[in-house]
């Protein structure tokens, strides 16, 4: 076994190949997702997360939550979005303008509707169809169980 903290050399080109995967994936949906519909990632993460709320809106709080962003990055980038029309924020209905709402727009809907197809194929062809049905049900199953390794340091690091 490796030392601790330390990864012996197949574990470290296992990380590396994902990270390496990992950023050449994100990047090149990214950019075909800025090249074909004037949409960054990260307008397309808040307008997926927005169109899939009951509403199509959803409480700030709770969106910063869902993309895990800092409330800056969230507050600034909001701001962007705003500017273009693709969300606006408003007061809670429940809660008044202590927790503001943010919700899509039409044309932020129009946005999603159009390149989310697009971005699908993508997946599709890069992602989903290279590792095949077997090996994307145990990605599936590994992703699932880092995620749940990450929530539980999360918890132990309170």
């Amino acid at each position: 076994m490796a030392e601790q903290g330390r990864l012996t050399p197949d574990e470290l080109a296992a990380w590396r190949s994902f990270v390496d995967m990992h950023h050449l994936l994100e990047r090149h949906l990214g950019r075909y997702l800025q090249r074909d519909f004037g949409l960054s990632d990260s307008d397309f993460e808040v307008l997926v997360e927005l169109s899939e709320a009951p509403g199509g809106r959803m409480r700030a709080y709770e969106l910063g939550q869902a993309t895990m962003w800092e409330k800056s990055r969230l507050s600034h980038h909001l701001s962007r979005m705003e500017k273009r029309g693709l969300v606006r924020r408003e007061a809670d209905p429940d809660a008044g303008a202590r927790y503001p709402c943010v919700a899509i727009t039409p044309t932020g809907q129009a946005a999603i509707e159009s390149s989310a197809p697009a971005n699908a194929a993508r997946v599709r062809k890069l992602f989903i169809d290279v590792l095949g049905p077997d090996r994307l049900a145990v990605f599936h199953q590994a992703s699932d169980e880092v995620i749940a390794a990450i929530k539980e340091h999360r918890q132990e690091e309170r």
